[in-house]
C-alpha cells in the first residue's frame, strides 16, 4: 500500500540528493488545489519518538513498512512502501506542546489555545514539571478553549484514543473537571496519565527521583519540627499545647503515608484505563493496551465514517517501559525500542487501511508527529531504551538543543496535498490549532495572541515561506533559546541563553538524573548567548563569535529586540503544577470499586489480540 504524505522540514534535515528527489516528485497538478470544507481529521501522536528513528533521517536499523524518503526513492530502494514515513521528512521546529501559542503563553492565559495532549503535562518548574498522580488536582483548566471544542461546535464528532496526562478531577472524586469529555471530546478511551515503569508488573517501582527526594526532605523537616517542639515543651521553653503538637504530628504522618503509599501502589493509583467516565481496568494490563486501543480507533472510524470526525490517537509508544506485543519482540535490529517503533508503525498502517477501506482517503487529513525528541537518558543498565535524534544535539526535556525540539511531522491528504513534498521552512506543533480550526470552518480566539500559523497555504504550495520569523523555546517557564528565520537571506540563527549541564560532562545528556533541569545548578547561563547558524551547523557543534561571524552583533541585537516585544505579551496566571496541585490527594483518586481497594477488569470479554 502506498501512503502519500507531505513532510515539513528544514533543508538541513535531509541530504541534498534526497531532498532533490523528493522535490522532483511533486505533481504539478497538486498546486493550487481548493481545500475541501470540513474534512475528517486524524492525528497520530507518538510519545518521545526520536527524529533519527525514521528512514528519512538515514535510519536503516528499524524496519517500518516504508520510509518517507524510501517512497520518493522507490526506484533506488528495495524497502516496502511506508505507513508512518511515506512522502517526506520532518516537522522539525516543534515543541513539547501542541498549544496554539508558545508554551510560556499556555501558562499566561486563563484560556488555552488548543489541546495539550500526549505530553508531559503543563510545565511549571524543575521540581514539578509533570502531573505525577491521577489523584492530584492539577490539569487542563475547565475553561480552556481547545481545538476539539471548536471542531465540536462545527459539527465534528470528536474522539480521543490513548494517553491524556492532563488531569482528571479538581475538587472531589468523579467531578471530571480535567477529563477529555469536558474539553471537547465526545468519546474517550485510554490511559489518563503516562506510561511508567510501575505499569509493567515485571518492572521495579518507579517515581521521579528528584520529587521523591524532595518529599522525603519535607517529611524529615516535619519530623524534626515535631521533635523540637516536644523537647521544647518538656523543658518548658514553649507554651504550645500538646493538642497542637499532636495535630502537627498527625499531619506529618498523613503526609508521609500519602506520598509513600503512592510510591508503593503507583500501579493501582496511576495505571488505569477509562472509557469515557468509566474505569475499565485498574490496574491496566499493559500487554493488551496496544491492540485494545487500535480496536477502539477502528471502531470509532466505523461509527463515524459519514463524517466529519476528529480522531486523536495518542500513542503510549515509544515511552518506556516499551511494552510490545509478542509478535514484534525481537524483530528489530535496534532492540526493544526498535520493536516498539515497528509495532507503532503497524498500528498506523491498520488505521490507514481502515480509512482507505471506507473510501475516506480524499476526505481525510492525516497528521503524524511526536511530542518530544528521543529520550536519551532512558536506559536500563547499558541498554538504550530511548530514541535516536540523528545529528542533532540533545533530546527530550532539553528545550534549546535541536534534538529535543525537532520532531517528525508528516501529512497525508490524497488529492489535496502534493505527493512526496519536502517543505524547507520552519514549522511548529503550534500550527496544529489554527490549521484544524480553519479547515473546520471555525475561528481562532480573537482575545489573545495566537503564535501558530495556518499550514494549508504552505502545504499546498500557495506560499513559499513560513510566517514564523521568531520562535521562543522555553523549558518550563524559563526561556532557553530564541530562533530567528531571517526572511531576506533564508538564514536560521539560534541564540542559546541557557543550556543544561550534561552529566557526566560531555556525555550529551543528563544521565545521572534522567531529565535535564530547566534552572538552578543544573543549567548554565550564557551572556552573551551562544549563537549558531543552523544552515551551516545543524548539529550546533561550534558556537559563533564576533571573530568568526561578521553579523554576530547585528543578529543578537535583532533577537534581543524580538525577545523584548515577546515578553511584553506575557501575563502571569495561577500555575497548574504547583506543589498543592500535583501532590496526591486520596479524595481525588479515581477508583473502580471501594477506595482504597480499587481493582477491576471490565475488558475480559474483549481480551483478544489482532
Amino acid at each position: 500500500m502506498k501512503v502519500v504524505m507531505v513532510c515539513l522540514a528544514h533543508s538541513w534535515t535531509c541530504p541534498g540528493l534526497l531532498l532533490a528527489w523528493c522535490l522532483l516528485l511533486i505533481p504539478p497538478s497538486a498546486k493550487g488545489t481548493s481545500v475541501i470544507s470540513k474534512p475528517n481529521i486524524v492525528i497520530l501522536f507518538a510519545d518521545d519518538l526520536g527524529i533519527g528513528d525514521l528512514g528519512c533521517y538515514g535510519n536503516d536499523t528499524i524496519r517500518v513498512e516504508s520510509g518517507c524518503v524510501e517512497a520518493a526513492l522507490k526506484s533506488l530502494s528495495e524497502k516496502k512502501q511506508p505507513y508512518i514515513e511515506a512522502g517526506g521528512c520532518c516537522l522539525s521546529a516543534a515543541y513539547a506542546t501542541v498549544t496554539g501559542t508558545f508554551i510560556i503563553q499556555f501558562l499566561t492565559y486563563s484560556v488555552a489555545r488548543t489541546m495539550q495532549l500526549s505530553l508531559e503535562g503543563m510545565d511549571y518548574s524543575d521540581s514539578f514539571r509533570v502531573l505525577h498522580w491521577l489523584g492530584g488536582s492539577g490539569g487542563l483548566p475547565p475553561n480552556e478553549t481547545t481545538f476539539a471544542k471548536i471542531l465540536q461546535k462545527q459539527g465534528y464528532t470528536t474522539g480521543l484514543i490513548g494517553k491524556w496526562h492532563q488531569g482528571v478531577n479538581c475538587e472531589h472524586r468523579n467531578d471530571y473537571c480535567h477529563h477529555p469529555l469536558n474539553h471537547g471530546f465526545d468519546y474517550y478511551y485510554g490511559m489518563p496519565l503516562s506510561l511508567v515503569g510501575d505499569c509493567e508488573i515485571t518492572q521495579p517501582p518507579e517515581m521521579d527521583i528528584a520529587l521523591r527526594i524532595k518529599l522525603w526532605s519535607y517529611t524529615q523537616m516535619i519530623a524534626l519540627a515535631v521533635f523540637t517542639l516536644v523537647v521544647a515543651k518538656l523543658i518548658h521553653l514553649v507554651s504550645i499545647s500538646w493538642k497542637v503538637i499532636f495535630l502537627i504530628t498527625l499531619f506529618g504522618l498523613l503526609f508521609f503515608i500519602s506520598w509513600f503509599s503512592s510510591y508503593g501502589f503507583i500501579r493501582y493509583w496511576d495505571c488505569i484505563v477509562m472509557r469515557n467516565y468509566e474505569i475499565t481496568e485498574q490496574p491496566m494490563k499493559v500487554e493488551r493496551s496496544a491492540p485494545f486501543m487500535l480496536k477502539e480507533a477502528i471502531s470509532f472510524i466505523e461509527r463515524n465514517k459519514q463524517g466529519p470526525f476528529l480522531l486523536f490517537f495518542s500513542f503510549l509508544h515509544v515511552h518506556t517501559p516499551l511494552v510490545t506485543m509478542e509478535k514484534f519482540v525481537g524483530q528489530s535490529k535496534y532492540g526493544l525500542y526498535g520493536d516498539n517503533v515497528e509495532e507503532m508503525d503497524w498500528i498506523v498502517g491498520r488505521i490507514l487501511d481502515e480509512l482507505d477501506n471506507n473510501n475516506l482517503k480524499k476526505s481525510t487529513l492525516i497528521y503524524f508527529a511526536s511530542d518530544n525528541g528521543g529520550h536519551l537518558e532512558a536506559r536500563e543498565g547499558n541498554i538504550q531504551r530511548g530514541g535516536w535524534n540523528g545529528i542533532y544535539k540533545g533530546g527530550k526535556a532539553m528545550a534549546g538543543w535541536e534534538g529535543g525540539i525537532r520532531v517528525p511531522g508528516l501529512f497525508r491528504w490524497t488529492g489535496m496535498l502534493p505527493e512526496d513534498k519536502v517543505i524547507d521552512e520552519p514549522t511548529s506543533l503550534m500550527d496544529v490549532f489554527p490549521t484544524l480550526v480553519h479547515l473546520a470552518g471555525g475561528k481562532v480566539p480573537q482575545d489573545r495572541t495566537i503564535d501558530g500559523q495556518d499550514l494549508m497555504p504552505l502545504l499546498q504550495g500557495l506560499v513559499q515561506h513560513s510566517d514564523h520569523e521568531f520562535m521562543f523555546h522555553y523549558c518550563g517557564i524559563y526561556l532557553h533559546a530564541v530562533r530567528w528565520h531571517q526572511m531576506d537571506s533564508g538564514n536560521v540563527w539560534k541564540a542559546h541563553y541557557v543550556t543544561p549541564v550534561f552529566q557526566p560532562e560531555g556525555a550529551g545528556g543528563c544521565y545521572k538524573i534522567k531529565f535535564c533541569p530547566c534552572s538552578g545548578e543544573g543549567v548554565k547561563h550564557h551572556n552573551p548567548p551562544l549563537l549558531f547558524e543552523l544552515s551551516r551547523d545543524p548539529s550546533e557543534a561550534v558556537p559563533l563569535s564576533p571573530d568568526t561571524e561578521p553579523l554576530f552583533h547585528m543578529v543578537l541585537k535583532r533577537i534581543e529586540k524580538a525577545l523584548e516585544e515577546h515578553r511584553r505579551t506575557l501575563t502571569p496566571v495561577p500555575q497548574q503544577l504547583s506543589f498543592n496541585n500535583i501532590v496526591w490527594k486520596p479524595w481525588l483518586q479515581p477508583c473502580c470499586g471501594t477506595f482504597p481497594f480499587c481493582c477491576c477488569d471490565k475488558e475480559k470479554e474483549n481480551d483478544e489480540h489482532f
